[in-house]
């Protein structure tokens, strides 16, 4: 009996053992064709959720406050999200190919409202404290009736009465594939580290198609910050499928052509390179970025 039970014993632990491996194997063999990391944000600024993507700080608030706006290939919706935030958009719309990443995003959103209400609420209680144990409680029932007006009355834009939830959403899309309702227009669209994925898995031609359709989304004076990756990085990725390395090979339009591409083929009037500004970024993330404008 006792032989009986060891070899069962046995035989579930080999199982065990059989099914880690099968997992390691899983995990080495998972490769992300689009460019669609799992926590990419994590390598780009760190895990905590309250650390401000540096990109942020080279962006002008004018561009997005209570604008409608799109962010292309918004992976887990960090900086989408960052965005709406800081910048009181009207509207955000991250779109990504991936469809877990989209769950990513309305994850992080949650998390961020979340964060949001626990320091409101924080920020509140710590001023009632204040006021009441400088002029007793009936006084600070008073106290705090005013600055409840007073905030209501600096927070009189659309977008601050706003929460995250009205602002922000997220759409699992293929950019380049779809077809987008021409009646819907952006005042601002986001391209954010996307140009290689797109040229990697779709050739010049998907890159063409990627500028003519963002063109054709923004409304005239619209803008688009637009990040590509250089040419180094696409050689670094171009293995990630068979696909990815037979574009490669055929690509003509290298990124230091796309300003040309965006100006002189797609019909934007100008361009701004906001690059000299920006700081803070982890290595290997020290992009170009750069402004066109419609």
């Amino acid at each position: 009996m006792k032989m009986e039970e060891k070899g069962k014993g046995e035989e579930i632990a080999a199982a065990a053992e059989e099914g880690v491996k099968q997992q390691r194997k899983k995990k080495r063999k998972e490769v992300f064709p689009f460019g669609n990391y799992r926590n990419y944000y994590g390598y780009r600024i760190g895990r905590d959720l309250e650390e401000e993507d540096p990109r942020l700080k080279v962006l002008k608030k004018e561009w997005f406050e209570d604008k409608d706006c799109l962010d292309i290939g918004c992976n887990s919706g960090i900086i989408t999200i960052q965005i709406a935030k800081k910048f009181q958009c009207r509207s955000i719309l991250g779109i990504d190919i991936d469809s877990n990443r989209i769950q990513d995003s309305y994850w992080h959103l949650k998390k961020f409202v979340k964060l949001e209400s626990a320091r409101k609420t924080h920020a509140k209680s710590s001023k009632l404290e204040v006021t009441e144990s400088a002029n007793g409680p009936e006084q600070s029932v008073t106290a705090s009736s005013n600055e409840e007006t007073k905030g209501i009355s600096r927070d009189c834009s659309p977008s601050m009465k706003r929460d995250l939830y009205d602002i922000v959403s997220f759409r699992e899309e293929n950019f380049v594939q779809s077809r987008h309702p021409r009646e819907k227009q952006y005042d601002t669209i986001l391209c954010l580290s996307v140009t290689k994925w797109v040229h990697l898995n779709w050739g010049d031609d998907g890159l063409i198609t990627l500028f003519s359709k963002i063109w054709g989304l923004l409304l005239p004076g619209g803008i688009l910050v637009l990040e590509p990756q250089p040419w180094k990085s696409y050689q670094n990725n171009r293995q990630v499928s068979e696909t990815t390395a037979i574009n490669y090979k055929n690509i003509i339009f290298h990124p230091e052509c796309f300003r040309e591409i965006l100006l002189d083929k797609i019909g934007f009037r100008k361009v701004e390179d906001i690059t000299s500004s920006l700081s803070g970024s982890k290595a290997g993330f020290n992009r170009q970025i750069l402004v066109f404008h419609k």
